[in-house]
């Protein structure tokens, strides 16, 4: 039997400072490294390698398989964000590999990727993530040079209701959260962890991201810099999220009364540190959201996520008359129009507010 050609290319890794020839057998498609050494450019490496006797992909371009190029951009190309490779490896292994593994990636059409998502018991949003990782794939095929680069064919697959939220965005109005408060008693750290959360903004993950370095007393500010997903310690959702945020006076000295009492208060330890781990791990996100839940049933005000709160924020935001893009800078969002189109929504109150005032311009003229 003729032996597969192993064709691949040099890739600078930048945690060693080396080049590495990264191939994938076409038969296998498993990724393999090789260390080159260090080189001062990308042609130098290549020269190394082709020194070695190395091909480098591809003298005659060849069409792989999906699964093939799905190994070669784990090699080169997967997110380093430990959440992010998770999401991606969900959709990868049980849905796009199972159907389109052994089929080339120019196999992959438009119109049998909308029928065949069309058949997937999933919500629209779950649709659009895969049809996202298809597109990635596309686009790493033409950077790849396996396909000529022409328009992505997943441009064209439309998602039904895509726009469409699954379910309604929920906001707590004051009184709900004062009684979700009431329900934790004199519990410091859980009552801390809520007003935090609601008075930031913050993601669950950036709230048990936060380490007692963070907080700048002197320049009452809060650095929100890291986010803790599955005891994984890893960078924030976006380089945008990253920011250095000012805190009120109160709530500075609600932090203070918990760091004098909590167990661990050193620079590098956790703001809301576990317990049942020695402080060496915060919270963990199954017991924010049991208790969540528990604490908002005997509150008696329905399902409480821990993402209520950033929305909340916003709604909050909107009722003080903060302007648009001051909410931007506080909700921390590269674009406005996910802050004026998914997040929060108006306070019955405010609406109401709002309404009579118009009332009263439009009366007097028109009576």
């Amino acid at each position: 039997m003729k032996r597969a050609r192993v064709v691949g290319r040099v890739v600078f890794n930048k945690r060693y400072g080396t080049w590495n020839y990264v191939h994938a057998n076409p038969e296998t498609g498993r990724p393999t490294t090789k260390k080159i050494g260090v080189f001062p450019t990308k042609e130098d490496a290549a020269k190394r390698a082709v020194a070695l006797g190395l091909e480098l992909r591809f003298a005659t371009p060849a069409v792989p398989k999906v699964e093939t190029l799905v190994n070669l951009y784990r090699a080169e190309r997967m997110p380093v964000r430990a959440s992010t490779v998770r999401g991606y490896e969900l959709w990868l292994k049980n849905y796009i590999i199972p159907r389109w593994g052994n089929d080339e990636i120019t196999r992959v059409k438009a119109r049998p990727v909308e029928q065949w998502l069309g058949t997937l018991n999933l919500s629209p949003k779950s649709k659009v993530h895969i049809r996202g990782l298809l597109h990635m794939l596309w686009d790493f095929a033409m950077y790849s040079e396996v396909v000529p680069t022409e328009r992505n064919p997943m441009e064209l697959v439309k998602i039904k209701n895509a726009s469409r939220p699954v379910r309604k965005t929920r906001t707590l109005t004051l009184e709900q959260f004062h009684a979700l408060v009431e329900t934790l008693g004199t519990n410091a750290s859980w009552r801390t962890l809520l007003l935090l959360a609601v008075s930031f903004g913050l993601r669950i993950s950036e709230v048990l991201g936060l380490k007692w370095r963070d907080v700048d007393w002197l320049g009452k500010t809060v650095s929100i810099e890291r986010a803790v997903v599955k005891q994984i310690c890893d960078d924030v959702k976006s380089t945008h999220s990253a920011r250095k945020m000012v805190c009120a006076d109160e709530l500075l000295e609600i932090l203070s009364r918990w760091r004098q009492i909590t167990e661990f208060s050193a620079p590098d330890d956790w703001v809301f540190a576990s317990p049942y781990k020695l402080g060496r791990q915060p919270l963990s996100y199954t017991l924010v959201w049991e208790s969540l839940r528990d604490a908002a049933q005997r509150a008696n005000i329905g399902h409480v996520s821990s993402h209520v709160f950033r929305h909340t924020y916003r709604t909050w935001l909107d009722s003080v008359g903060t302007t648009v893009g001051v909410q931007q800078k506080l909700m921390r969002h590269a674009d406005i129009r996910t802050t004026m189109n998914i997040y929060g929504d108006a306070a019955t109150a405010d609406m109401r507010n709002a309404h009579e005032k118009v009332v009263r311009l439009v009366l007097p003229k028109a009576i």
